[in-house]
């Protein structure tokens, strides 16, 4: 169900022998497939534990995407291993929304020429890689090498902080977006106004409808945030000394 009368009064967490724990008054949240919810860290699960306070009379689950993540990292739904998931993830970059240009109209040629090409070259640079881009319906012949180079720098991370990565690509359609991100070089919303470039670009050529398309803008950054947020609390090895949830 995508919302749920709130049942619980207090949230806390506390330590368990598998990581940190969820408590919902007495109760130990768990997983869809009724696992513990137990995550790494303990600054992980203060920000889940705050998506759950901040509940009011229903549980709105789609709002949550912390605790999103951590359930498909627990339950790891698809089955995938670790290999698996950075192959998925450096898959994007043969679709990546940034390297496919168009020809025209001359004014969209500009912005994206303006706009994507700095944060191309920051990539390969970044990573010492070749990218590029193109006008062609097959995208970007991408060198192998380049492939290569962003699985070696993917498996420096770890299962969890692999799930937000991929989540964010999925978001922004973009490995390189992504990496930006993650990075730190580009903010949540230069990330998001880059993926729907072409999307303004209509938008502030033909108009829109004002609360779909602020609606949608709005729920892309909060995916995007709560995805990279996820990938530095999982990457995270220190613990947060004092508790954020007091009364």
């Amino acid at each position: 169900p995508s919302e749920r009368k709130r049942f619980y009064q207090n949230v806390s967490i506390s330590q368990g022998e598998g990581g940190f724990e969820i408590n919902l008054d007495h109760r130990k949240l768990k997983t869809p497939q009724a696992k513990l919810f137990t995550v790494p860290s303990e600054a992980l699960a203060v920000a889940v534990a705050t998506e759950w306070d901040s509940q009011k009379d229903t549980i709105k689950f789609y709002t949550m995407h912390l605790t999103t993540l951590c359930n498909t990292a627990l339950d790891n739904p698809t089955q995938r291993n670790k290999t698996q998931l950075i192959r998925a993830a450096v898959k994007f970059l043969e679709t990546d929304t940034v390297c496919y240009r168009v020809e025209e109209p001359a004014a969209l040629v500009e912005l994206q020429k303006n706009e994507w090409d700095p944060v191309v070259a920051w990539a390969e640079k970044r990573y010492n890689v070749a990218i590029g881009s193109s006008t062609s319906i097959l995208g970007p012949n991408i060198p192998d090498s380049t492939k290569e180079t962003f699985v070696s720098h993917l498996a420096s991370y770890n299962m969890w902080a692999l799930q937000g990565i991929e989540y964010v690509i999925t978001q922004l359609k973009s490995l390189i977006l992504s990496m930006g991100l993650i990075d730190r070089h580009i903010t949540v919303e230069k990330a998001v106004l880059l993926s729907r470039l072409e999307e303004e670009y209509q938008i502030r050529r033909w108009g829109s409808v004002e609360w779909a398309h602020d609606y949608d803008l709005c729920e892309l950054r909060a995916r995007a945030a709560a995805g990279t947020l996820f990938v530095h609390l999982c990457s995270e090895s220190s613990t947060v000394k004092h508790k954020l949830l007091q009364d």
